[in-house]
């Protein structure tokens, strides 16, 4: 029997952020970790590829090596009809009317089960990252170590009849992780609830931004005018991202200043076959416009270009009508750019309204502030010193990783 994939990850040293966030900080970790060197750490996803969580662990896992931890990261198995269910259960679970079958019970359930039965070894912790893989603890009830459930997702106006569905799933785990506090409503233990914000790695190959030069070199590559203004949403082709309120957005700015582009880059993920299907609707919607691109990992995009957009354009935006965190919002603002997002899920802890971006309800609110900041690019600039800042203060991957020492050691002295 085959046991649940391995990720193989990179090495990567907590010394070399020394200069990002502070010899103390690294200290304090180093300090931290050392009572709990040797314990064994297990995190599970869906996929070692596209989407926020692969991100965060790509950088997370190996960080947690070096510090003495011996840590790993698995994926569990599915098709493509058990993707597209799960792809259901994440949009219900942020609100979305869906309608609940037996048959995706029963695919939740099935390939659930498989994937347990494909679980093996001892883990200190187990960290199960999302409604997707999140029935396998129930499948191996009793099993040795804590069991942690992280939700990234937003459930703050979640379908009820999935969350009925799920939550006797979940409510048996040893931990909970969300995003907000918001997102913990659903009768869970409010004792076993710990709130901890995703973060990005500052030395990603998509977040150590590039020369302006190089940068400017690559978006050229694809088409893109640098000599004129570029508005930028990176993210996956997905309802909640709005794709098709940004070409709307774009259509009311363009009106104003007839020379700008529209870039819509994001990733195609394994595990989100709703994905080419949006981005057909996207397409559709964009029409015969020129200076509308819409870049994917198919056409070459991968971190690299996805760095040198955000370092070329003028306006980032994340227009967003449900977001768990928006780690997109993140990488944008530690390029030094104010960054106009939706307000809704966890991009109001990162955009400080008016100070390093701005906050939008509607198509009309995110033009108008496209605008503004096209119009005085003096105050653009300021607002984006702040935004780094911001970031460096409270969304890098060594908080992330202190934050989950903190809560091991926690759940060592409570479970």
């Amino acid at each position: 029997m085959k046991s649940l994939p391995l990720v193989e990850i990179k090495k990567k040293s907590l010394d070399s952020y020394v200069n990002i966030v502070s010899k103390e900080k690294i200290e304090k970790i180093k300090n931290y970790s050392s009572n709990l060197k040797g314990l064994k750490v297990l995190h599970v996803n869906s996929t070692a590829y596209g989407g926020g969580v692969a991100e965060i662990l790509q950088a997370l896992v190996p960080l947690m090596r070096d510090i003495g931890l011996d840590a790993e990261w698995r994926i569990i198995h599915g098709d493509e009809k058990f993707f597209n269910v799960t792809k259901a259960f994440h949009n219900a679970l942020q609100g979305m009317k869906i309608k609940l079958s037996n048959e995706m019970k029963d695919i939740y359930l099935k390939y659930n089960k498989k994937n347990a039965e494909k679980f093996e070894g001892d883990y200190d912790f187990i960290v199960i990252h999302d409604p997707q893989p999140a029935a396998i603890y129930h499948f191996l009830k009793p099993y040795t170590g804590i069991w942690i459930w992280r939700c990234h997702i937003d459930l703050s106006n979640k379908n009820m009849n999935f969350w009925n569905f799920i939550k006797p799933y979940i409510e048996i785990y040893d931990s909970y992780i969300f995003t907000l506090k918001d997102y913990a409503k659903g009768g869970l233990s409010k004792e076993k609830i710990n709130i901890i914000t995703p973060s990005i790695d500052p030395l990603a190959e998509k977040n150590d931004p590039l020369e302006f030069n190089k940068s400017k070199e690559i978006t050229e590559n694809y088409g893109i005018d640098t000599s004129r203004p570029i508005i930028l949403q990176v993210s996956r082709f997905d309802p909640w991202k709005d794709p098709l309120g940004v070409i709307d957005t774009y259509k009311i700015v363009k009106k104003k200043f007839p020379n700008v582009q529209l870039v819509m880059a994001g990733s195609m993920a394994t595990d989100d076959p709703e994905g080419i299907e949006y981005y057909e609707k996207t397409k559709s919607h964009a029409g015969e416009d020129p200076d509308i691109f819409l870049l994917t990992n198919l056409d070459g995009v991968g971190n690299k270009e996805i760095n040198a957009f955000q370092v070329t354009s003028d306006i980032i935006i994340q227009k967003s009508i449900r977001e768990g965190f928006g780690l997109t919002v993140t990488e944008g603002l530690w390029k030094s750019k104010p960054v106009i997002g939706g307000n809704v899920g966890g991009i109001p802890i990162q955009i400080i309204n008016g100070v390093n971006g701005f906050l939008v309800n509607n198509v009309n609110e995110c033009a108008k502030k496209i605008i503004f900041l096209l119009e005085n690019p003096n105050i653009s600039k300021r607002m984006g010193e702040k935004a780094k800042e911001h970031v460096r203060n409270n969304f890098l991957i060594t908080e992330h990783l202190y934050n989950y020492l903190k809560l091991f050691e926690h759940l060592l002295k409570t479970v």
